[in-house]
C-alpha cells in the first residue's frame, strides 16, 4: 500500500506538472500577438532604466503587401492607467521614429555619432502609453511590395493607411481597446492628424461596419494648416524678423497670389529669392546654429545633412535644416546620428526591423526624398476639417513654437482667425520655471499655445516646456499664467 501510495503521489505531481506547463503555454499563446514584438537588448539602451517596449509591422493591405513599422512605449508608471497617444511626423515622407522618438518625446534619445541611446529625463512617456507609426509606406521601415503605391500617395491615401493601421494595432494590443485615444505630431502632419481623426469620427458612427475607437483629440505643433496662410505667414515672418530686405518683401507681395494652388513663375522666382537667404541660416529655428558637416558644398543643395523638405509651390530641391539640443549645447547635425543608429544590422534585429519591399536596396533614411518630391498635394486647407470636427466636442489643441519660420506663428494665428471661434479667454502669458514659457489663448473647441524661444519642433528646443503642455493637454490642468 505504501508503495501504490507513492505511485499515486509521483503521478499526482505528474499531473500537477502537466497542467502548470500548459497553462503557460496557454498564457504564452494569448500573449503573443504583441508580446512577439517585446524589444529586448535594444543596442546602446541604457541599462539602468526600465522602459517596457515593443516595435514591428502592422499589416493595412494585404493584397499589395504593405506594412506600417510602428514603435510603442509603455508609460514609465501606471500604464493601464494612462491614455494612448499616437504620433506622427510630416514631410511628407519624414520618419516619426527618426525625429519623434529619438530626437523629441521618446523615452531614448540617441546619441552623437548613432553609437547609441541616452534617457529622454522629458519624455512624453511619463503622461501617455506613446506609439510612434511610420507613415505613409516608404518612410523608414515601412514598405509596400506594390510599387504603383509610391506614385500615387497624398492625403487621402495616408488617412486610410494610419487608419486601417489604428484599427490592426488594436487587435494586436487589445488592452488599449477601451483606453482614452489622442492623436499627436507636427509639421505636414498638420493635414495627417485632422484627416486620420475626421475618418475616425465618422467611422465611429457606424460600428455595424467599424470598430469603435474611444477617440478623444488631437494636439498639433507647428502645422501646415491651410496655404493661403502658411505661405503668406512665412513671407510676413521672414520680413518682421529681418531675414529679408524690405525690397524682397515688396516684390513677393506684389507678384504672389498666395490664394492660388500653383504659383506664378514670377512669383516662384520672388519665393526662391527668400528662400536662398533663409537657405544661409536654419528656416526651422531662425536663432540656432545650421548644420555645417558638408562645409564644401552648397548650403541650399547639401543633401548630406539632415533631411530635404520641399518648400515652394514647384516643389523645387531647396534642402533646408533642423536643429537639435544635446546635453549643454546645440548640436544641428541629430538626423545624421538617427540614419547612422537605424542602419546598425544589430539595432535593426533587435528591433525587428528592416528595409524591404520597393525600398529594399536602399538604407534607412530620416526622410524618404522620393517621397518629398513625388507625393500628390491635393489638399488646399484643413480648415474645413476643423470646422466640422469642432462641433464634435474634441480636445484640439495647435501649439507653436515662435523661433519657426517654414510653418511659423503668424500664419497659425490667421488660420484660427478664420474659424470665427467665440473667445474664452484672451491671449495672456503662460509660465514655466519662473519665466514666460510662451503665450496661450482659448476659444470654444480650441487652444492655441505658443513656446517662447522653440523652432519648429518645440520639444526638441523646448523639452521640459513641451511636456508641461502635453500634461496639461491630457489631464486638463490649466497651464500657469500667473508667477508662481
Amino acid at each position: 500500500m505504501q508503495i501504490l501510495s507513492a505511485d499515486m503521489d509521483v503521478t499526482l505531481c505528474l499531473l500537477t506538472l502537466c497542467f502548470f506547463l500548459l497553462t503557460i503555454k496557454a498564457s504564452a499563446i494569448t500573449l503573443e500577438p504583441y508580446e512577439a514584438d517585446r524589444v529586448i537588448n535594444l543596442p546602446g539602451q541604457p541599462s539602468n532604466v526600465s522602459v517596457s517596449h515593443f516595435s514591428g509591422y502592422i499589416t493595412v493591405n494585404e493584397d499589395h503587401g504593405r506594412a506600417l513599422f510602428y514603435w510603442f512605449f509603455e508609460a514609465q508608471s501606471q500604464p493601464s492607467n494612462k491614455p494612448l497617444l499616437l504620433w506622427l511626423n510630416g514631410g511628407p515622407g519624414c520618419s516619426s521614429i527618426g525625429y519623434g522618438a529619438v530626437v523629441e518625446i521618446g523615452p531614448f534619445l540617441v546619441n552623437k555619432n548613432g553609437d547609441g541611446l541616452h534617457f529622454n529625463p522629458y519624455s512624453w512617456n511619463q503622461e501617455a502609453n506613446l506609439l510612434f507609426v511610420e507613415s505613409p509606406v516608404g518612410v523608414g521601415f515601412s514598405y509596400t511590395n506594390t510599387s504603383s503605391d509610391l506614385t500615387i500617395l497624398d492625403d487621402n491615401f495616408v488617412a486610410e493607411d494610419a487608419y486601417k493601421f489604428l484599427v490592426n494595432w488594436l487587435q494586436k494590443f487589445p488592452q488599449f481597446k477601451s483606453r482614452d485615444f489622442f492623436i499627436s505630431g507636427e509639421s505636414y502632419a498638420g493635414h495627417y492628424i485632422p484627416q486620420l481623426a475626421e475618418l475616425i469620427v465618422n467611422r465611429n458612427k457606424d460600428q455595424t461596419k467599424y470598430p469603435f475607437i474611444n477617440f478623444k483629440g488631437f494636439i498639433v505643433g507647428n502645422p501646415e494648416t491651410d496655404d493661403y496662410y502658411d505661405y503668406k505667414g512665412l513671407l510676413e515672418y521672414a520680413w518682421s524678423h529681418a531675414v529679408i530686405s524690405n525690397q524682397q518683401y515688396d516684390k513677393a507681395k506684389q507678384v504672389c497670389d498666395f490664394k492660388k494652388s500653383d504659383w506664378s513663375s514670377e512669383c516662384n522666382l520672388a519665393m526662391n529669392e527668400v528662400f536662398r537667404v533663409f537657405s544661409e541660416i536654419d528656416i526651422y529655428n531662425i536663432y540656432a546654429p545650421a548644420c555645417r558637416l558638408n562645409k564644401t558644398s552648397s548650403a541650399v543643395h547639401d543633401s548630406n545633412v539632415n533631411n530635404p523638405e520641399s518648400l515652394t509651390k514647384g516643389r523645387n530641391d531647396y534642402k533646408l535644416k533642423r536643429t537639435r539640443i544635446f546635453g549643454e549645447g546645440y548640436d544641428p547635425c541629430y538626423s545624421k546620428y538617427a540614419e547612422d543608429y537605424f542602419n546598425r544590422i544589430d539595432v535593426q534585429s533587435s528591433f525587428h526591423a528592416s528595409i524591404r519591399g520597393e525600398n529594399a536596396r536602399l538604407k534607412w533614411a530620416t526622410c524618404n526624398d522620393s517621397i518629398l518630391r513625388t507625393y500628390n498635394y491635393t489638399v488646399f486647407s484643413v480648415l474645413p476639417i476643423y470646422t466640422k470636427l469642432l462641433k464634435g466636442g474634441l480636445k484640439i489643441w495647435i501649439y507653436s513654437g515662435d523661433a519657426d519660420a517654414r510653418v511659423p506663428v503668424i500664419g497659425t494665428r490667421d488660420c484660427i482667425d478664420s474659424l470665427g471661434l467665440p473667445l474664452k479667454s484672451s491671449w495672456r502669458s503662460w509660465y514655466h520655471d519662473d519665466q514666460v514659457g510662451g503665450r496661450i489663448v482659448e476659444y470654444e473647441g480650441l487652444t492655441c499655445v505658443t513656446a517662447r524661444g522653440a523652432g519648429h519642433l518645440v520639444p526638441l528646443n523646448k523639452p521640459s516646456e513641451a511636456l508641461s503642455l502635453i500634461h496639461s493637454f491630457l489631464s486638463g490642468e490649466h497651464l500657469p499664467t500667473t508667477r508662481p
